[in-house]
């Protein structure tokens, strides 16, 4: 394992990845999905503070509210994940900015963050974590394929606009998938083959589909497997949507 001895007391950014496109080419013998995808990183970014100890704290400012939680180091969080692969002890706090369940890679922006800070850079450690967290710790602008291990980078505009609507529900990415192997492989009308199976899985999501294309005279696209719908460009007056800009390495 290519590893470096991490530092302490420094706060690493965590950027959401935003997926432009996603086309499902096959599913291997093990059930997991071979994509063909392009992704890009924006400047909705977790903080993770790091510090000598272990324990993970989490302050919750998605709605702005900032009310500070404490969760256990154990489990499926992915932050204490990513900490015992690498072999490291931390006391974590992590700033959530990122939505959960909205399909924009909070938790494995997060687990990439601690891979990055622990020096850890072997795409197999990283798509062990999750097929998006490859694509985290490289950034930037990517064509990601196989399981989410092969990031090749391509060219990025950075500041290049985004105008997200995430609706007050979650999306999980295993649902999704679950339907769309139920539906037989559906293809997307648009650039994302999960749509179909996604709204399947929580109908609401056309409602919300409905309102940012609407209000921007553009057809949304689903980010990941949802539940945050995206139209390129910049809408600051549509109600409750965010202008999320393209970061670049």
């Amino acid at each position: 394992m290519d590893a470096v001895t991490p530092w302490a007391g420094q706060t690493v950014e965590a950027p959401a990845k935003l997926t432009l496109s996603l086309r499902i080419t096959g599913v291997r013998g093990d059930g997991y999905h071979l994509l063909d995808a392009e992704m890009v990183s924006i400047d909705l970014a977790d903080s993770l503070l790091f510090s000598p100890g272990e324990g993970l704290e989490v302050v919750d400012e998605v709605g702005g509210l900032g009310s500070v939680l404490t969760v256990p180091a154990g489990g499926d969080n992915l932050v204490a994940r990513a900490l015992a692969v690498v072999g490291r002890s931390a006391h974590v706090r992590l700033v959530k900015r990122i939505p959960t369940g909205a399909g924009l890679g909070g938790g494995s922006a997060d687990a990439a963050a601690v891979l990055r800070w622990a020096g850890v850079a072997d795409a197999a450690v990283a798509v062990a974590l999750g097929a998006d967290v490859p694509f985290c710790v490289a950034g930037g602008r990517a064509r990601v394929t196989g399981v989410g291990e092969v990031v090749e980078s391509l060219a990025c505009e950075a500041g290049a606009a985004y105008t997200l609507l995430t609706p007050p529900f979650a999306v999980s990415t295993v649902a999704a998938y679950r339907a769309w192997d139920r539906l037989g492989g559906p293809t997307g009308d648009g650039p994302n083959d999960l749509e179909p199976a996604a709204l399947a899985v929580q109908p609401a999501l056309a409602t919300w589909r409905d309102r940012l294309g609407d209000a921007t005279g553009i057809t949304p696209v689903l980010a990941g497997s949802g539940s945050t719908w995206w139209v390129p460009g910049a809408f600051p007056e549509v109600a409750g949507a965010v202008v999320a800009r393209a970061i670049c390495p």
